[in-house]
């Protein structure tokens, strides 16, 4: 019985056996992948995940199945089920895709998904090995070279920080100061002057390593002025 069952998981042919088999492993890789993306806080998690597998997967045994059964097929060509997963998956990464203030989130996510189907399929064509081999390299992707960047200060990204004080400020060296000593650098700045209310508005755009804490500095910030108001962005508003 168990000698049957690995044979027909190994058949080149798509049987009821290897069918089920190469769906489950397919669920299985899929939801690794997907616990990952969960554990990040993601949009897409484990089932999103199980599922692009799987239906990768069931693609690809389709493509294998009809012209196994049709032999005599001259109109078509079965391998184009196989190859629009490839073009239709990416709806669903552009839909983790979240824009928010002018930034992306969801890119990596979006890359895991389109990778996730390849493992699928790979699995519905009966690659186990190759396909096992390449959620862990997914893995080592995802949480490995994460905490490489973070180790590293890899990385950089603009942000925005909006502040409001009181009085009307004629000097911003003091702020400029505060970026020097956190090794912040201040792309440019904007300064609108309220003087009906006795206020400034500053939007400094500058430029930081991806993993930067902006506690220490916005706090310095907030002792240079009379703040009123003091927020943290990715997009200034005009």
């Amino acid at each position: 019985m168990l000698r049957y069952i690995l044979e027909s998981i190994n058949s080149l042919e798509v049987n009821m056996v290897n069918c089920m088999f190469r769906l489950i492993l397919s669920m299985v890789l899929g939801m690794i992948v997907g616990a990952e993306r969960k554990r990040k806080g993601q949009i897409a998690g484990i089932r999103t995940f199980a599922l692009i597998s799987m239906g990768a997967c069931l693609a690809m045994l389709l493509s294998i199945y009809v012209p196994q059964v049709y032999l005599g097929l001259k109109n078509g060509d079965p391998g184009r089920i196989a190859a629009q997963v490839i073009t239709g998956i990416g709806f669903l990464g552009g839909g983790a895709m979240i824009h928010m203030k002018g930034a992306v989130r969801g890119l990596t996510t979006a890359a895991g998904i389109w990778m996730t189907a390849i493992i699928g399929m790979a699995v519905g064509i009966g690659m186990y090995l190759c396909s096992i081999g390449a959620t862990l390299l997914i893995l080592l992707t995802l949480v490995v070279f994460e905490q490489y960047e973070k180790r590293r200060r890899l990385g950089q990204e603009s942000k925005v920080i909006n502040l409001t004080v009181r009085g009307i400020v004629s000097d911003i060296e003091p702020y400029k100061e505060v970026f020097s000593r956190h090794d912040v650098h201040l792309s440019t700045f904007y300064v609108e002057y309220d003087y009906e209310h006795d206020r400034t508005d500053l939007n400094f755009v500058v430029l930081v390593h991806t993993y930067t804490n902006f506690l220490p500095i916005l706090t310095e910030i907030s002792k240079v002025g009379i703040p009123c108001k003091l927020t943290l962005s990715s997009q200034i508003d005009i």
